[in-house]
């Protein structure tokens, strides 16, 4: 999982795919945390990707950087307890600007049975399951 961890912030930018229905949605994120031994990422209650997560919690995400892709698949699981989301906010104090562990918004998940998998045109595939 730290290797995913690693991959995912020197990226800086990852995709995260949700689904509306029967209709895909895919959006840009940036925030990823390792809390307890699980791999978290943020947002906020009142945004439809969490209304989507809530409803379906199978998602993916996807991320390039030097040659390789990662994809991540799972379910996310809320975790409404302080402790997260001040870990999570801590590692990125800009967003204390619009959101705070003690609000009713701020929103951290974990993965739960999740597959990474590292992809390149130059070797094998590697997978990494937590």
């Amino acid at each position: 999982m730290q290797e995913v961890f690693d991959f995912l912030k020197q990226c800086g930018t990852y995709y995260l795919a949700t689904t509306e229905g029967d209709q895909p949605r895919v959006r840009p994120f940036g925030t990823v945390d390792i809390f307890e031994g699980k791999l978290y990422i943020q947002t906020g209650k009142v945004k439809d990707v969490s209304k989507q997560i809530q409803q379906n919690p199978k998602v993916e995400l996807c991320a390039f950087g030097k040659g390789k892709w990662l994809r991540v698949s799972g379910r996310l699981v809320r975790d409404d307890r302080i402790e997260a989301k001040e870990h999570m906010l801590a590692a990125y104090p800009s967003l204390q600007k619009t959101y705070s562990a003690a609000d009713d918004n701020t929103e951290a998940l974990y993965f739960e049975d999740a597959t990474a998998k590292f992809y390149s045109f130059t070797s094998e595939t590697e997978e990494i399951h937590f």
